[in-house]
């Protein structure tokens, strides 16, 4: 009870420091057109920005284009994410595979996806799919190197105990390398959240796709700061928002990792 209190504790202070630096930041941001540091032309005031994004949030148009945004992001991120996992067990429980592919996936991971954006573009248009070539690509690699490690990271004791024991090739997967490679792949899956959501956003401010990254352009273009803030504000509370439920969901998952139940105790 005593400890259980403690960590109750311990979370209501981070809450509330949370709390104490968003309030001290709008604080900042509020005073600074006010007393004519910037120019509110180009850094509107934080109470003008709140009130746009409260009447975006009426509007039934901002909905749909923020439901184009987020379905370009999941179904970016469920496919590099599927082929990430299935191409990186092969590759990361096939030592010549390993050594084969490394130079190529050094080489191929650096490329910016952005750049890749004229051939999407020329492959199918203005359509979702070009955005999904961009946030695929991203994606995958924050999975497929994650899970290429996890794989290859399984204890040589425990190997040779498993074929002691005459595992078959199943039960060494699920209970020997799923467990190793699992805690890479919640890594690898949340980063990977995170970019697709950059790119999705991205793709859609070039492209020209509909979505929160269109109307971004949009209102850049007419010179609504207003609204431009106002939207700025809501893909940062998208990540916030994406962050925190991979976190949730690696927190679940690896409750029985030594990592996550240290940062219980802690």
């Amino acid at each position: 009870m005593r400890v259980l209190s403690t960590r109750s504790l311990r979370s209501l202070r981070k809450v509330l420091l949370g709390l104490a630096g968003l309030a001290g930041f709008l604080v900042v941001w509020q005073s600074i057109p006010t007393m004519g540091l910037i120019n509110s032309q180009y850094l509107p005031y934080a109470t003008d920005v709140f009130g746009r994004l409260f009447e975006e949030l009426r509007d039934l148009a901002f909905w749909r284009r923020l439901g184009f945004t987020m379905t370009s992001w999941a179904i970016g991120l469920g496919v590099a994410t599927f082929a990430a996992v299935v191409l990186g067990t092969i590759v990361g429980l096939v030592p010549f595979l390993r050594r084969a592919t490394h130079t190529m996936v050094e080489f191929l991971r650096p490329i910016p996806s952005v750049a890749l954006i004229p051939l999407a573009v020329l492959m199918f248009g203005i359509q979702m799919q070009a955005a999904l070539v961009i946030i695929i690509y991203a994606s995958f690699w924050q999975v497929f190197v994650q899970v290429i490690y996890g794989v290859a990271d399984v204890d040589a004791v425990a190997r040779d105990t498993a074929r002691s024991f005459g595992l078959t090739r199943r039960e060494h997967l699920w209970y020997l390398v799923l467990p190793t490679a699992l805690p890479y792949l919640m890594t690898g899956v949340r980063l990977a959240a995170a970019v697709a959501l950059i790119l999705a956003i991205t793709s859609e401010m070039v492209i020209g796709n509909p979505g929160l990254g269109r109307m971004i352009e949009l209102s850049r273009s007419a010179g609504d700061a207003v609204g431009l803030y106002a939207l700025v504000m809501v893909t940062g509370l998208l990540g916030l928002l994406v962050n925190l439920v991979f976190r949730f969901v690696e927190r679940r998952s690896l409750s029985w990792h030594q990592s996550v139940r240290g940062e219980e105790v802690l």
